[in-house]
């Protein structure tokens, strides 16, 4: 590691507030040291994520601060401490959100690992990769391809894995027909997951340009948020943090349908009527992050056949204005940080 630099450009969430308060601020920081068990990475691209601007607002309490967010992280390994032997230099890895279980726990023994008490999370928890370097235990670090780009890939550590999950929990029978709210990252990802597998899927957002995207991608409908799709629906899953459309998902679905809802954050939910949303064998459930037998059986599905990736890409010098870009709904995909030198504006 002698021939790395000592310090690096880098984001952190400092006072975690309002866009406008600018809670995400420029740092330079030392290039992080492995610890034992961990690989240093240097940061070939980043996908930004909603979770990101739930962090950065305050959506989510701080867990460390400051902290520098980001948990969708393409890069090669660059260094590893003593312990770490899976990977060599200059290996194509992926660092995700999840980052640490107990592996003791009764969930994580029974194969439920993103239920664990003492889980940590990349860019909560620990420095993540709004940055040119980051560092990660290897046991939760993916073997990615080298021939891939790394803009491509990604959005697959989080957008997709947790999509993936999401689809698991909403229980879609084969060849059944699939609701999905909000059509951001995640959202797009998952949809093609769904048609592939032989689904009807109605996408239902309040982004004109999201509604064409869905389209094109296959869906069979693509309306407002609120709109009722043309057809019952046997599950649905929830990308938007808007609790208002719960409701409006429940009574979308068919005799026992499931709604999954994806988000780590969501606003308050109204009063559901039992007979109205959940009468019938209707289900409501939560994603609660991943395992990671999850995001090796998406990332192999993903290697199989891999997804249109609909990206805006952004330097890593303008991070504040891709997660303004997301929060104002200006993001037609995914957005996409690729480091480079940080210049003042």
């Amino acid at each position: 590691m002698s021939d790395l630099p000592e310090a690096m450009t880098a984001w952190q969430v400092v006072d975690p507030g309002p866009l406008d308060t600018h809670p995400l601020r420029r740092a330079t920081l030392p290039v992080p040291v492995p610890e034992p068990d961990e690989v240093l990475v240097r940061v070939e691209a980043c996908a930004v994520c909603r979770t990101d601007l739930h962090v950065a607002e305050g959506d989510l309490p701080p867990h460390r601060s400051p902290v520098v967010p980001g948990h969708q992280i393409v890069g090669r390994v660059v260094g590893r401490g003593a312990q770490a032997t899976a990977y060599a230099p200059g290996d194509r890895v992926g660092v995700a959100w999840l980052r640490h279980t107990d592996d003791t726990c009764v969930w994580c023994r029974r194969g439920s690992e993103n239920l664990c008490p003492a889980s940590r999370y990349t860019g909560w928890d620990a420095d993540g990769g709004y940055a040119e370097y980051a560092a990660a235990p290897e046991a939760y670090v993916y073997p990615l391809p080298g021939d891939r780009d790394a803009r491509e890939l990604a959005p697959l550590l989080c957008a997709g894995i947790i999509g993936y999950r999401a689809l698991l929990r909403a229980e879609l029978p084969p060849g059944g027909t699939l609701g999905i709210y909000g059509f951001g990252a995640s959202a797009h990802l998952t949809a093609q997951i769904a048609i592939a597998q032989g689904a009807t899927v109605h996408v239902m957002t309040r982004s004109t340009v999201a509604q064409r995207l869905a389209l094109e991608l296959g869906a069979a409908s693509a309306g407002g948020a609120a709109d009722r799709p043309p057809d019952k629906l046997d599950s649905a899953i929830l990308f938007a943090p808007v609790g208002t459309l719960v409701p409006v998902a429940l009574a979308a679905l068919d005799r026992g349908g499931t709604l999954a809802v994806a988000g780590i954050h969501l606003t308050d939910i109204p009063a559901l009527n039992y007979e109205k949303h959940l009468f019938e064998e209707r289900t409501l459930r939560s994603v609660t992050a991943n395992t990671r037998a999850d995001g090796r059986a998406y990332l192999e599905a993903a290697r199989a056949h891999p997804p249109v990736v609909h990206r805006q890409e952004y330097a890593l010098a303008d991070a504040d204005r891709a997660l303004a870009d997301l929060a104002g709904d200006r993001v037609d995909g995914v957005a996409v940080l690729v480091p480079q030198a940080m210049t003042s504006r």
